[in-house]
Parts: C-alpha cells; structure tokens; sequence
C-alpha cells in the first residue's frame, strides 16, 4: 500500500544559528519498504535511533515475517501468546473498520491471501473447492479479544494486518514526535503519509500522488499534488502488486465476501483522513468496493475524503475526488 510521492522544494539541512527551527530528515527502512521522517526542531536534534527502535518493536508484534512476532505466535495458537498493545490496538480499529464497511475490511482474511501469492507463504493452486474451503476461516465475528486473550471459532483463522498496520505505524511515529514537542512534522512510510503543522514561514507540506503503471517504481509520474497540514494520506492501488496467469489480471486486493482478487476498472484511490491508520484501511476497503459503492459511500459521510483514479472502457483512464478533497488539490495532471 501507500503510492505517494513527497515533495521537497527546500535544503535538506539548515545550519544557520539564527533559524528558529532547524530541519532535520532521515530515512531508514521498516516493513519491507522505506521510511522518511521529516520534521522542523529548535536545536535540530535527531530522533532516529529511538524511531528505528520504536519500528522494530512495531514488527515485533505484527510482522507476519517476523516467526516470533506476537502476531504470528497467535496466529499459530501459541498457548502462552498474549496480544500486547499494538495487536489490540489494531484488533480494536479493525473492528470498527469491519463493521462500518459490512465485512469488505476483514484481517481474517490472510489464508486466501496466502493461497493467492501475495502473503509470506508460496502461492497454491487455487480454484473454487480452494476458495470455499478457506472462505470458512474467514470473518472477524469468529474472533474476539478479551484482556489481552485471544479466542477464535476454529483454530485456523490466523490474522492478518497488513491493510492497517503501516498506516499505524505512520500514526505511532508522528505520536513519539508530539511526545518530543516537535508540531511540525511529515511521517512517510511506503507512501503512507501523516502531516502535523507547516513548514517555516506557514508553507503547507506537499504529496504527489502517482500515476498507475504496471510495475511503476515509488514517484514516478504523478496524476496529482495535494498540500496537507493536520492529515493524513494514504493510496491503494492495484498495479503494483499482481500477476497474470491465461491472460487474466489477479490483483493483491482480495475481495473477503467472495475469496478472489477484484475485478473491477479501481486502479487506485487515495484517501484522507486525520489518523494514517483509518486512511489506510479505507484506502482498502474501496479497493474492495469498486468506484461506484465507494463513491455512493462517500456522499454519505464527511469524515473521509478520497481522490480515485479508475478506468473507463470508452474515456480511458479517469480520475474524480471527493468536493472535499478540492481544497487539498494544488494540481491535477491531464
């Protein structure tokens, strides 16, 4: 997840005694992919040893990479594996997600995952009698969390965070920022963006949102470029992660009510919110849903602003966002 591109249009170190607030960025890698931590501080003091430690304590609990991970241990119903705070914290977040979007957000859905190819176990072969037989491990009301015990309907069922946690971790590290004082921040970790206060002299962070290409590598072309302040980004999207067998396109986004990949014209939506977590499970679940729900769902509310980018059989690619999201666009690329 998380196909953002961030925009610097300043030096990357300022030294100057007199600057109030001296910049100050790192990046580092985490969950696979990359992290850069921007922010402005009065004596330019470098956090990153303590965030480097905070990430690796995040993977210790929800990497399903990591055998020793919390998640993992429950996962295989390891008898003295208990959630910690992390586990229940997106166990209590992906309830609410679950609910709110009617079972198209789903972190039991791992084991289809898995048989599709795009988890940390080799891809089966996979057909109806596959899909039915794992449809029966999923669904998040065969689970619950009760002071710190997990409990599940049939042992099988296994977790699976991935569509929540990197945005999570985007939230705990602009969290430990706030801790040190620091208001004026940008977090990104693959894509996903969290933005606090404004760079000096009141300039508003700027995000690219990239282009849809097979195969594209992290910036490279941008449909769009917003300015945030206060918000988090966070994109979904389905050229990245796929594979074609028979000619057929098998996405990474695994539809939890019907066990296969979507199939739909969504090639990827960019969602905004205040915490980076929400924004990243809803940048999934209208993956899940396809352009026309997730446009009707949004109408509805106006707690989440989106910007999609979805493919027409006559028009070819197109793009439509939120009236919401108007005031965050600065350009839109044709």
């Amino acid at each position: 997840m998380g196909y953002l591109c961030v925009m610097f249009c300043c030096s990357l170190c300022i030294s100057c005694q007199e600057q109030a607030n001296v910049l100050v960025r790192f990046t580092g890698s985490t969950q696979g992919t990359y992290y850069a931590v921007t922010y402005y501080e009065h004596q330019g003091k470098s956090y990153q040893k303590e965030i480097d430690s905070l990430l690796v304590r995040f993977d210790k609990s929800v990497s399903l990479w990591d055998s020793a991970s919390v998640i993992s241990r429950i996962n295989r119903n390891d008898e003295n594996a208990q959630a910690d705070e992390v586990f229940a914290k997106l166990f209590q977040l992906s309830k609410e997600v679950h609910l709110k979007s009617g079972g198209a957000f789903d972190p039991t859905v791992g084991p289809l995952v898995n048989a599709w190819g795009f988890g940390f176990k080799e891809k089966m072969k996979v057909d109806q009698r596959v899909v039915d037989s794992l449809l029966q491990l999923v669904g998040f009301e065969m689970v619950k969390l009760e002071n710190g015990n997990v409990s599940k309907f049939d042992p099988r069922v296994q977790f699976d965070f991935n569509a929540i946690a990197q945005g999570y971790s985007v939230d705990l590290v602009g969290g430990f920022l706030l801790q040190k004082g620091i208001k004026n921040y940008l977090v990104d970790i693959g894509g996903e963006v969290k933005t606090k206060g404004y760079k000096p002299g009141g300039e508003l962070w700027q995000v690219g949102i990239e282009r849809p290409r097979d195969h594209a590598t992290y910036g490279e072309g941008l449909t769009a470029i917003v300015k945030l302040t206060d918000k988090a980004l966070s994109t979904s999207g389905s050229y990245r992660k796929f594979y074609i067998v028979d000619g057929k396109r098998y996405s990474h986004t695994i539809d939890p009510k019907t066990g296969y990949p979507v199939q739909h014209s969504l090639l990827s939506v960019s969602v905004l919110a205040d915490e980076c977590a929400m924004a990243d499970a809803w940048a999934t679940v209208f993956m899940v849903w396809g352009f026309e729900k997730s446009r009707d769902f949004l109408e509805t509310q106006n707690v989440l602003q989106a910007f999609f980018i979805y493919a027409d059989s006559v028009k070819g690619t197109q793009t439509y966002n939120t009236p919401g999201f108007d005031k965050f666009l600065v350009e839109e690329m044709r």
